[in-house]
């Protein structure tokens, strides 16, 4: 999609709208001293009093909603849900995900430790693809899995969520959690049907993502991954006689030349086996009709206070490593 900015001088006013957009800056204000903004934030916001024609909703205004069920119509750049999907941030990051046929999960990348998401695409639809005082949404998600996402790996390919008789996503804040749960009903892939229950969570001052998933039929070649980009080496970690390992990657892998770290922890006795598909650095799960659980996160050099280098990253993540296998949970 090419990129369209709106350019403003002193003796004239020259607009160019595509695909819906307009890339003027999004101003986050600072909470004053005397507020106590919250620290985590999810939200799913949708455009009401327009209409549908076939794929696309046309006008309407966006409107925050607790839950959905997403709409017969709907699929990618329908231009109905804001910024496509739920979103879930803490003062540390933020994350999306695809709530449409990719389910691939994205990451915003945030330059203040304040909620943004709300004011996230108000200003034309995918606006925070262009640098935002905030931050932007900074990765190339492409034909993977992004970060933490999940599909089913068959006959050496990764699919995703093309087949799906219904989908449902709620979104709740707490007091120093937000959590967003997806509901897929009847996802059909290599001629067999599951539902499929994804439970998101983000905590205050916190990168990472627990997720939980279950699906109903306890199918083979469940995966989750992070998308392969720039040739970055996978870095991995897996203690003799631990619970938890993880996978990670680090290097210039945004959509802006700066650095970006990128992990899946996992607990061991979950996997099958971590390998390399065509897209993606994936971790193939056991067939279980049980719960199973597992973390993502990323770390971006621009944050506040954010980690600048490799070894300050792999540091970070063994601490994360550590306090799983002490806790087996993190907070």
């Amino acid at each position: 999609m090419k990129k369209i900015r709106v350019i403003t001088s002193v003796l004239a006013i020259t607009s160019f709208i595509a695909c819906k957009k307009n890339t003027e800056e999004t101003t986050i204000e600072k909470p004053t001293a005397t507020e106590s903004p919250s620290k985590t934030y999810a939200e799913i916001s949708v455009k009401e009093g327009g209409h549908w024609e076939g794929r696309e909703y046309i006008d309407g205004k966006f409107k925050n909603i607790d839950s959905l069920k997403v709409p017969a119509e709907h699929t990618d750049h329908s231009w109905y849900i804001r910024y496509e999907g739920p979103g879930w941030e803490s003062n540390k990051i933020g994350y999306r995900l695809y709530l449409d046929w990719r389910n691939a999960i994205d990451i915003f990348g945030k330059k203040t430790d304040t909620m943004v998401l709300s004011k996230v695409g108000q200003d034309g639809f995918d606006s925070y693809h262009e640098p935002q005082n905030w931050g932007s949404d900074i990765l190339k998600v492409g034909k993977g899995l992004g970060i933490g996402s999940i599909g089913r790996y068959v006959n050496k390919e990764v699919l995703h969520f093309k087949e799906v008789d219904s989908t449902f996503a709620k979104v709740e804040n707490l007091e120093n959690q937000s959590v967003v749960k997806i509901n897929y009903f009847g996802w059909k892939t290599n001629n067999q049907k599951t539902n499929l229950k994804s439970t998101l969570s983000i905590s205050a001052d916190e990168r990472h993502t627990k997720h939980t998933i279950q699906n109903s039929e306890g199918l083979s070649g469940i995966c989750t991954g992070i998308v392969k980009l720039n040739n970055l080496p996978l870095i991995e970690k897996q203690s003799n006689n631990k619970k938890w390992a993880y996978i990670a990657t680090y290097g210039e892998q945004t959509l802006v030349p700066d650095d970006l770290g990128m992990a899946i922890f996992y607990e061991v006795e979950t996997v099958e086996s971590n390998f390399e598909g065509e897209h993606d650095h994936l971790i193939l799960f056991k067939p279980t009709k049980e719960a199973v659980s597992f973390y993502f996160l990323g770390a971006w050099e621009q944050e506040v206070n954010g980690i600048k280098n490799k070894e300050q990253f792999i540091a970070y993540l063994n601490e994360k490593l550590n306090e799983l296998n002490q806790n087996n949970t993190l907070k």
